[in-house]
This record gives C-alpha cells, sequence and structure tokens, in this order.
C-alpha cells in the first residue's frame, strides 16, 4: 500500500493516501445516517414479532456499517490515518456477513412454510452449513488485511496479505453463489409440485393471497441477497490488483457496488421480515 501514515494533507499529496482520494463527507454522512436508521427500524420490529434469529444479526451488521462509514468520514479529515483505515476496513468487511446470516436463518422459515421435502437441506442446514462459511472468510480476510496491514508499516510488500483477503472473498462469493442456487432449486421444486388447477373458490382465495403475500416478502428478499452477492464480487474484482489498483482509487465505484447494493441490502431485510409471512 503506497501511503504514509505520518503524512497529512499539509505534508503531502492525496495521491500518498491508501484509497489515492479523500472519501466524500455528504456520502459517507448519508450512508451513516441510513444504516443507524435500518438498525433502529429493526430494533423496533425485534420488539414487535419476537424474532432474534433474524433481527440480531441485521442489527449488528447495521452498527457494523455505522462504524465503519464513520471511519471513512474520519478519513475526510485525515486520508492519511492509519486507525480511521483499519476501522472502515473491518467493519464494512465484517458487516454484510451479519446479513447473510439473517439470510440463512430466514430461510429455514420459508422452507418450512412452503415444505421442507422439496428442499435438498433440511431446514435448519442452512445456517448450520453457511454461516460457519461466512466464518471461515471472515477470518480469511481479517487476517490477509492484518498480514497486508503489518507489511506496509514495515514498508514491506502487502501482496501476500492482499492475496489471503482475496481468497476468503472469493470463498464468500462461492458459497453465496451456492445458498443462491440451492434457493433457486428449492422454489423451482415448490412451484412445479403445486396442483395445476384448483376448483374450489376458498382455496383459490387464500391461495392467492398465500402468493400475493410471498411476493411482497420475496421481492426485496432476493434483492437483499442478490445485492450483497453483487458487493462481494466487486471486493474480489476490487482486490484482485492490490492496493494500488484502478477500482480502488474510483470512490463512485465504491458507493455504487459497495455502500449502495448494501444499503439496499439492509433497507430490503428491514421490508422483508420473515414474520410476515406468517401473519
Amino acid at each position: 500500500m503506497e501511503s504514509s501514515w505520518d503524512c497529512t494533507l499539509e505534508t503531502c499529496p492525496i495521491e500518498y493516501a491508501v484509497f489515492g482520494y479523500r472519501p466524500s463527507l455528504p456520502a459517507n454522512i448519508i450512508f451513516t445516517a441510513l444504516f443507524g436508521l435500518c438498525a433502529l427500524t429493526q430494533v423496533a420490529e425485534m420488539g414487535i414479532f419476537r424474532s432474534y434469529t433474524f433481527s440480531i444479526p441485521v442489527i449488528l451488521g447495521g452498527i457494523c456499517e455505522v462504524v465503519g462509514y464513520v471511519g471513512r468520514i474520519l478519513l475526510y479529515d485525515n486520508p492519511f490515518s492509519q486507525d480511521a483505515f483499519l476501522i472502515q476496513i473491518c467493519c464494512l468487511t465484517i458487516a454484510p456477513a451479519f446479513y447473510s446470516a439473517a439470510i440463512y436463518f430466514c430461510i429455514a422459515d420459508i422452507v418450512k412454510l412452503l415444505g421442507p421435502e422439496a428442499s435438498r437441506l433440511k431446514p435448519h442446514h442452512y445456517a448450520w452449513i453457511f454461516i460457519p462459511c461466512d466464518v471461515i472468510s471472515l477470518i480469511l480476510q481479517g487476517a490477509g488485511g492484518g498480514i497486508a496491514s503489518v507489511a506496509s508499516q514495515e514498508n514491506e510488500d502487502p501482496t501476500t496479505g492482499t492475496n489471503v483477503m482475496v481468497a476468503g472473498l472469493v470463498f464468500q462469493v462461492f458459497s453465496l453463489l451456492m445458498f443462491i442456487l440451492l434457493t433457486l432449486e428449492f422454489l423451482w421444486r415448490v412451484r412445479n409440485k403445486r396442483p395445476k388447477s384448483i376448483s374450489d373458490e376458498s382455496i383459490k382465495e387464500k391461495s392467492s393471497s398465500r402468493h400475493q403475500k410471498f411476493l411482497l416478502f420475496g421481492i426485496p428478499f432476493a434483492l437483499a441477497i442478490l445485492c450483497i452477492f453483487i458487493r462481494c464480487a466487486f471486493r474480489v474484482a476490487e482486490l484482485s490488483n492490490g492496493w494500488t489498483g484502478e477500482l480502488i482509487k474510483h470512490e463512485d465505484t465504491f458507493i455504487a457496488l459497495e455502500g449502495a447494493m448494501i444499503a439496499v441490502s439492509g433497507v430490503a431485510l428491514n421490508i422483508s421480515h420473515p414474520k410476515l409471512l406468517s401473519s
């Protein structure tokens, strides 16, 4: 990482900063407020629905995002601050994993509701399998970040640490892709097992109401998954060329493919609360 933690805006050009730019103050304030609102909304929903396994990860994810964007606000004041850099890189790396965990817990309720017999995995196995995958990916990313940080402090090549981080991100993308494929297969099986025609009008109305309710839940839920996947794929591309790559030097790309993607995911998870399916 070609930066000097001892620099200031008065002594060094902005290009010496780790990102090569001064983070946008308005954009990072907006993200801080938005994720804070998402976390507070989920606290209220947890109080109403008592769905702790879903709400707690979403709240923790929102808190991590808030702290991460506070780190970027601090980088606006001093783009050469190592502490601010570590705050934002650690928190913004970890936060989406909490959102993913909420999704893994939520899919168990969906499988139970729509028909466990159509799922390749038992409902509780989704969380048992995919949450450890996220933990492994975070360990790799954290270890890689630590190695790269130490190397940069000692003016050594951070490539090894960066490669470990990329390996963690690739594993996260792979595990999320497997989850998406299993979920799509489950929904396909559920669709195929539905009766072709229903004659009883009361059953028709009940089925139609249930279908509309599932769409209102399922569309934002699917959007949350897609946004997290796009963000993870972006981080792989961003770090594949190391800390001097082209992507990492453009904040507009970061805002669009990191900040906006996870913000949409956070809002979508507040809308698609699993208790709405059973209400």
